[in-house]
Protein backbone atom coordinates (compact mmCIF):
# COMPACT_ATOMS: atom_id res chain seq x y z
CA UNK A 1 0.00 0.00 0.00
CA UNK A 2 2.02 3.08 -1.07
CA UNK A 3 1.25 6.06 0.98
CA UNK A 4 -1.26 8.60 -0.67
CA UNK A 5 -0.69 11.66 1.91
CA UNK A 6 2.85 13.14 3.28
CA UNK A 7 2.93 15.22 6.22
CA UNK A 8 5.71 17.35 5.89
CA UNK A 9 4.97 19.49 9.05
CA UNK A 10 7.30 19.78 12.21
CA UNK A 11 6.09 18.15 15.39
CA UNK A 12 3.64 21.11 17.30
CA UNK A 13 2.23 21.93 13.93
CA UNK A 14 -1.14 20.53 14.59
CA UNK A 15 -0.06 17.04 13.31
CA UNK A 16 -1.88 14.86 15.67
CA UNK A 17 -4.87 16.29 14.71
CA UNK A 18 -4.29 15.68 11.39
CA UNK A 19 -3.74 12.38 12.04
CA UNK A 20 -7.35 11.97 13.30
CA UNK A 21 -8.93 14.15 10.92
CA UNK A 22 -7.08 11.55 7.91
CA UNK A 23 -8.11 8.69 9.52
CA UNK A 24 -11.76 10.06 9.66
CA UNK A 25 -11.92 11.11 5.92
CA UNK A 26 -10.32 7.59 4.63
CA UNK A 27 -6.67 7.97 4.58
CA UNK A 28 -5.34 6.12 7.82
CA UNK A 29 -4.11 4.36 9.20
CA UNK A 30 -1.89 7.76 9.55
CA UNK A 31 1.59 7.05 10.88
CA UNK A 32 2.71 9.29 13.60
CA UNK A 33 4.96 9.43 16.29
CA UNK A 34 2.63 7.49 18.54
CA UNK A 35 3.32 4.31 16.11
CA UNK A 36 6.57 4.41 16.44
CA UNK A 37 6.02 4.72 20.65
CA UNK A 38 3.47 2.02 19.69
CA UNK A 39 5.15 -0.67 17.85
CA UNK A 40 8.87 0.12 18.39
CA UNK A 41 9.43 -3.21 16.16
CA UNK A 42 10.02 -0.75 13.18
CA UNK A 43 12.85 1.64 15.06
CA UNK A 44 15.38 -0.27 12.77
CA UNK A 45 13.61 1.37 9.98
CA UNK A 46 14.33 4.70 11.22
CA UNK A 47 17.66 4.05 12.51
CA UNK A 48 18.90 3.01 8.87
CA UNK A 49 17.58 6.50 8.22
CA UNK A 50 19.68 8.54 10.21
CA UNK A 51 23.08 6.17 9.97
CA UNK A 52 22.18 6.98 5.96
CA UNK A 53 21.85 3.51 5.28
CA UNK A 54 19.25 2.04 2.54
CA UNK A 55 15.21 2.04 3.90
CA UNK A 56 12.84 -0.29 2.99
CA UNK A 57 9.81 2.49 3.36
CA UNK A 58 7.80 -0.10 1.80
CA UNK A 59 8.22 -2.36 4.68
CA UNK A 60 7.91 0.38 7.40
CA UNK A 61 4.85 1.96 5.98
CA UNK A 62 3.32 -1.28 5.44
CA UNK A 63 -0.46 -0.90 6.40
CA UNK A 64 -0.15 2.86 5.89
CA UNK A 65 -1.97 5.14 4.12
CA UNK A 66 -0.47 8.22 5.14
CA UNK A 67 2.70 10.03 7.58
CA UNK A 68 2.20 13.01 9.64
CA UNK A 69 4.54 14.08 12.87
CA UNK A 70 8.18 13.26 13.68
CA UNK A 71 10.36 10.99 12.52
CA UNK A 72 8.59 11.06 8.97
CA UNK A 73 8.32 14.66 8.55
CA UNK A 74 12.26 14.45 8.61
CA UNK A 75 12.44 12.43 5.50
CA UNK A 76 9.34 14.49 2.94
CA UNK A 77 11.80 14.78 0.57
CA UNK A 78 12.53 10.93 0.27
CA UNK A 79 8.85 9.99 0.13
CA UNK A 80 8.33 13.09 -1.85
CA UNK A 81 10.32 11.19 -4.69
CA UNK A 82 9.53 7.82 -4.13
CA UNK A 83 5.77 8.17 -3.33
CA UNK A 84 4.89 10.67 -7.15
CA UNK A 85 1.30 10.40 -6.89
CA UNK A 86 1.51 10.94 -3.03
CA UNK A 87 0.00 14.77 -1.71
CA UNK A 88 1.89 16.89 0.52
CA UNK A 89 0.42 18.56 3.46
CA UNK A 90 2.88 20.90 5.40
CA UNK A 91 1.17 21.98 8.48
CA UNK A 92 2.11 25.43 9.79
CA UNK A 93 1.49 27.81 12.22
CA UNK A 94 3.15 30.97 14.19
CA UNK A 95 6.83 30.71 14.75
CA UNK A 96 7.10 31.77 18.22
CA UNK A 97 3.54 29.98 19.38
CA UNK A 98 5.49 26.63 17.94
CA UNK A 99 9.11 27.26 19.79
CA UNK A 100 6.94 27.74 23.08
CA UNK A 101 4.76 24.72 22.46
CA UNK A 102 7.78 21.82 20.78
CA UNK A 103 9.93 23.83 24.38
CA UNK A 104 7.29 22.38 26.85
CA UNK A 105 6.02 19.15 25.24
CA UNK A 106 7.68 17.38 22.79
CA UNK A 107 11.28 18.58 23.36
CA UNK A 108 11.31 18.02 27.98
CA UNK A 109 9.83 14.38 27.06
CA UNK A 110 12.63 13.73 24.77
CA UNK A 111 14.95 14.39 27.56
CA UNK A 112 12.99 12.49 29.77
CA UNK A 113 12.56 9.74 27.93
CA UNK A 114 16.96 10.12 27.00
CA UNK A 115 17.52 10.33 30.69
CA UNK A 116 15.82 6.80 31.86
CA UNK A 117 17.48 5.06 28.35
CA UNK A 118 14.52 4.96 25.66
CA UNK A 119 16.16 4.08 22.29
CA UNK A 120 13.27 5.74 20.57
CA UNK A 121 14.03 9.46 22.54
CA UNK A 122 17.75 8.50 21.62
CA UNK A 123 17.16 8.73 18.18
CA UNK A 124 15.03 11.49 18.09
CA UNK A 125 17.68 13.49 20.54
CA UNK A 126 20.61 12.87 17.73
CA UNK A 127 18.49 13.60 14.54
CA UNK A 128 16.39 16.39 15.65
CA UNK A 129 18.32 18.11 18.73
CA UNK A 130 21.23 17.71 18.24
CA UNK A 131 20.97 17.18 14.15
CA UNK A 132 18.37 19.05 12.29
CA UNK A 133 18.94 22.04 15.37
CA UNK A 134 22.62 21.77 15.68
CA UNK A 135 22.10 20.88 19.48
CA UNK A 136 20.65 24.52 19.71
CA UNK A 137 17.26 23.81 20.48
CA UNK A 138 17.16 26.14 23.49
CA UNK A 139 18.22 29.32 21.47
CA UNK A 140 14.79 30.58 20.04
CA UNK A 141 16.10 32.29 17.37
CA UNK A 142 18.38 29.66 16.05
CA UNK A 143 15.51 26.98 16.41
CA UNK A 144 12.88 29.41 14.76
CA UNK A 145 15.45 29.92 11.95
CA UNK A 146 15.59 26.12 11.36
CA UNK A 147 11.55 25.97 11.57
CA UNK A 148 11.08 28.81 9.12
CA UNK A 149 14.07 27.21 6.91
CA UNK A 150 12.28 23.72 7.05
CA UNK A 151 8.88 25.34 6.19
CA UNK A 152 10.09 27.62 3.12
CA UNK A 153 12.31 24.46 1.52
CA UNK A 154 9.18 22.33 1.62
CA UNK A 155 6.89 25.29 -0.01
CA UNK A 156 10.31 26.19 -2.77
CA UNK A 157 10.57 22.23 -3.70
CA UNK A 158 7.11 20.61 -4.02
CA UNK A 159 4.85 21.89 -6.59
CA UNK A 160 1.90 24.15 -5.56
CA UNK A 161 -0.56 21.71 -7.08
CA UNK A 162 0.96 18.72 -4.73
CA UNK A 163 1.14 20.85 -1.40
CA UNK A 164 -1.12 22.20 0.71
CA UNK A 165 -0.15 24.66 3.62
CA UNK A 166 -2.68 24.01 6.33
CA UNK A 167 -3.31 25.04 9.77
CA UNK A 168 -5.53 23.39 11.99
CA UNK A 169 -7.55 26.43 12.76
CA UNK A 170 -8.53 26.26 9.19
CA UNK A 171 -11.05 23.12 9.72
CA UNK A 172 -12.44 20.78 7.01
CA UNK A 173 -12.83 22.31 3.77
CA UNK A 174 -9.67 22.78 2.52
CA UNK A 175 -8.51 19.82 3.85
CA UNK A 176 -10.62 18.01 1.73
CA UNK A 177 -10.83 19.59 -0.97
CA UNK A 178 -7.01 19.28 -1.27
CA UNK A 179 -7.69 15.63 -1.24
CA UNK A 180 -10.83 15.73 -3.32
CA UNK A 181 -13.28 14.14 -0.53
CA UNK A 182 -16.45 15.51 0.86
CA UNK A 183 -16.47 17.74 4.60
CA UNK A 184 -17.52 15.17 7.37
CA UNK A 185 -20.45 16.23 9.23
CA UNK A 186 -18.30 16.26 12.30
CA UNK A 187 -16.03 18.86 14.21
CA UNK A 188 -12.55 18.56 12.68
CA UNK A 189 -10.04 16.95 15.76
CA UNK A 190 -8.36 18.72 17.80
CA UNK A 191 -5.98 16.27 20.18
CA UNK A 192 -2.27 16.43 21.89
CA UNK A 193 -2.69 20.14 23.05
CA UNK A 194 0.01 21.61 25.12
CA UNK A 195 -1.96 21.09 28.29
CA UNK A 196 -2.82 17.47 27.54
CA UNK A 197 0.65 17.02 26.67
CA UNK A 198 2.00 18.26 29.84
CA UNK A 199 -0.13 16.31 31.83
CA UNK A 200 0.50 13.03 29.93
CA UNK A 201 4.61 13.93 30.64
CA UNK A 202 3.62 14.75 34.39
CA UNK A 203 1.28 11.36 35.25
Amino acid sequence: MPLDVIGAGLGRTGTTSLKLALEHIGMGPCYHMKELMEYPERLPHWLDAEAGRPVDWAALFAGYRSSVDYPSSRYWRELAALYPQAKVILTVRDSKKWYESASTTIRLASRKGYAQGNPISHLVTRTIWDGDFGGRFGEPEHAISIFEAHNQAVIDAIHPDRLLIYESGQGWEPLCGFLGVEVPDAPYPRSNTRREFQEKLNA
